[in-house]
């Protein structure tokens, strides 16, 4: 069996540090294919027309087609995209990010998909309320190997870890940024560790500064061993106003939950249905410093319940092994 990885993203400069590249990475080394990269911009928000990604590979990826057995497109949000009517093997379409509640054009054609994989139940009902039949859920996962459980650090004070940066100005407000800064602002007990991914990085200095926080807000912008990191934090934190803009399921947040560290994430991601369903952490109704701190005062005034049952769910329900199985399981029904 050979796959035809398709990522609409741009190359990363650090691919070992996008979650995406290391899902197609598991993927590959159990059962072989090649990854193609879609997009031709450098760096996110080009202004390259999204439809367009894929048309300048169209001719390479006929070409592997010889000796694929089928094709598997990731992207953020759910988009036929005008190449994949010239592919003769059949078309997986993994969608990473949670699903715009508007329905998508061309939705005959995203039926003839072999499948629409989504990481949750949340976005499947929504797709089959489209009437698209072939939605598939299978949940993310991560090494968990890699991640050895620690007790959380003593001393007085609280340390979330917030590993989605932003990739463009305004997300320092929809990707709660200015929430977080916000909320350490009116609680001087608390703590901020920050993963950044080179952009912006001077604009989130200049913000910390602005606002006084350099005491209490860490802004990392160098590879790091995350299971180290982790062992100095009590909790992590995504926030999103935008379902489609971070993975339906954080990686970060997965890291947490494996060493048994807590959660905060915003109800607009459909993680966030899993969160409260088994009580692995807290989630932030609205994306502002009110509704950060009204979520970490529940988590703090509770901590050890939440952490137990982070601990035990992390490493239950998040294995790479179990997302490799399902997608094979997939892979042999339509390849």
């Amino acid at each position: 069996m050979s796959i035809l990885y398709h990522l609409t993203i741009p190359c990363p400069a650090q691919p070992a540090l996008d979650a995406v590249v290391q899902e197609v990475e598991s993927l590959r080394a159990r059962f072989g294919g090649e990854t193609v990269y879609l997009n031709p911009a450098r760096q996110p928000g080009s202004l390259y027309p999204e439809r367009l990604y894929g048309l300048h590979r169209l001719i390479y990826l006929r070409q592997r087609e010889a000796t694929a057995s089928l094709h598997h497109v990731y992207n953020s949000h759910l988009l036929y995209f005008p190449y994949l009517r010239w592919l003769r093997r059949p078309i997986i379409y993994s969608v990473t990010a949670g699903l715009r509640q508007q329905r998508p054009a061309n939705l005959e054609r995203l039926g003839e998909l072999a499948a629409i994989v989504v990481s949750n139940e949340r976005d499947q009902a929504t797709l089959r309320g489209w009437g698209l039949e072939n939605a598939r859920v299978i949940r993310s996962g991560i090494d968990t190997s890699r991640f050895s459980p620690t007790p959380p650090p003593a001393g007085p004070g609280f340390t979330l870890l917030a590993g989605s940066a932003p990739w463009s100005e305004p997300q320092f407000r929809s990707k709660g940024i200015e929430a977080l800064l916000g909320a350490a602002e009116a609680h001087p007990n608390l703590r901020l560790i920050f993963l950044w991914r080179g952009l912006l990085f001077e604009e989130m200095q200049a913000r910390v500064a602005q606002r006084g926080l350099q005491a209490q807000v860490e802004v990392i912008n160098r590879r790091v061993e995350v299971d180290e990191l982790l062992a100095r934090v009590h909790a992590a934190v995504v926030l999103a106003t935008d379902a489609t803009l971070v993975k339906a399921f954080p990686h970060s947040l997965l890291e947490s939950l494996a060493v048994g560290r807590p959660v905060l994430i915003s109800r607009a991601l459909p993680m966030a249905d899993y969160v409260e369903r088994v009580g692995c952490g807290q989630v932030v109704e609205q994306v502002g410093a009110e509704g950060v701190l009204e979520a970490l005062a529940r988590l703090e005034a509770d901590y050890e319940p939440y952490r137990a049952a982070a601990l035990w769910v992390g490493r239950r329900d998040f294995s790479r092994e179990a997302m490799v199985e399902a997608y094979g399981r997939l892979y042999l029904e339509h390849g």
